[in-house]
């Protein structure tokens, strides 16, 4: 570790191997804190590189319990929080339209950080459990094509980690990385992420990680979903070629609406939102789904163009489809003894 240290120090790279050396010995009883917190330090100071992020990455999905074997197809569409626009649930709201349009997604995520409500408070006032096991999981990936992978308990290995950065209280590299850990064997991903400049890293990070599409976008405003407010920034990997790329909502034929007006709040009130926008109610919330959704299809590739893709969401929406996933996830949770992990 002092060996890494001292290169990080220096502004030297490390190698994704050397990264994940690093990030074993993290993991070990061997480990103080202070090594963990002058790696977190170290990397966060000199800028963390596509490698290093594989590498960190790479470590923790094989650390998971709910580590599975390649599902077909499947996605996930995350972003990485941390914009402050306390926005409500965009891609939880999303992940079941996406799943409507009938694409497969594994659903990660966590509780609030920055925000009122993350996805997994959303989805706990709306009863679904936060406490499914692998073979759940597995279940429901294939029965409903949609399933949620509470990030604490999917990644029981990191308490290191995370105690460190209690006490560090500083941002660090696990900031950004949380939807790269999905341990379930991702085909494609929709990635946001509030800062516009670690766009390349992260799609760079993506390609290395092997995801066959993704999408990785900053959405107008600075925040980590598509917005109707302006103009998107987004990185589109295919085929292992990265294309960049701007969007404006006159683009695909979507009204403009300013980040307040997509605003949420609690859990209790970004689920009344979520439903809402699944019953079909129209308007900004209605809209923003559209485009972020639309987005998710076309990145897993049943789109070929983005508007194909918004259509194929309206369709999820107006049908039915997209509620239906969420009313069986809730039926699925009711089966579930309560603290069951």
């Amino acid at each position: 570790m002092k060996h890494y240290l001292e290169k990080l120090i220096a502004g030297v790279h490390l190698t994704q191997e050397e990264m994940q050396d690093a990030t074993r010995y993290c993991l070990t009883d061997v480990a103080t804190n202070s090594e963990i917190a002058s790696l977190l330090t170290a990397l966060q100071a000199k800028g963390e590189t596509a490698e290093e992020v594989a590498g960190i990455v790479d470590v923790i999905r094989a650390e998971s319990t709910f580590r599975t074997s390649p599902i077909l197809n499947a996605m996930d569409n995350c972003g990485t929080g941390g914009d402050k626009s306390y926005s409500f649930n965009v891609s939880t709201t999303s992940a079941f339209v996406i799943a409507g349009a009938g694409i497969t997604v594994a659903k990660h995520g966590n509780r609030s950080i920055t925000s009122k409500s993350g996805s997994a408070d959303v989805l706990e006032a709306l009863g679904i459990s936060l406490n499914f096991t692998k073979d759940q999981v597995d279940e429901l990936l294939h029965e409903n094509k949609i399933a949620f992978l509470f990030a604490p308990n999917v990644h029981n290995a990191l308490k290191p980690f995370t105690r460190v950065r209690k006490e560090l209280g500083i941002a660090t590299v696990f900031n950004v990385i949380g939807p790269l850990t999905n341990p379930v064997e991702l085909d494609s991903q929709l990635l946001g992420v509030y800062r516009k400049d670690l766009l390349p890293m992260l799609a760079e990070s993506l390609k290395r990680l092997g995801r066959r599409r993704a999408l990785v976008l900053t959405g107008a405003g600075s925040v980590d979903e598509a917005t109707l407010a302006g103009e998107n920034h987004l990185i589109l990997l295919e085929d292992g070629e990265l294309t960049s790329f701007t969007l404006r909502p006159e683009d695909v034929g979507l009204p403009y609406f300013s980040k307040d007006e997509i605003r949420g709040g609690d859990a209790k009130r970004n689920a009344e939102i979520l439903l809402s926008v699944l019953n079909g109610k129209k308007g900004a919330y209605y809209d923003t789904v559209l485009l972020n959704a639309g987005l998710g299809i076309f990145t897993n590739g049943k789109a070929e163009t983005i508007i194909e893709g918004i259509d194929m969401a309206r369709e999820s929406i107006e049908s039915g489809a997209a509620l239906s996933k969420l009313e069986n996830l809730i039926t699925y949770s009711k089966k579930i003894p309560s603290g069951v992990i």
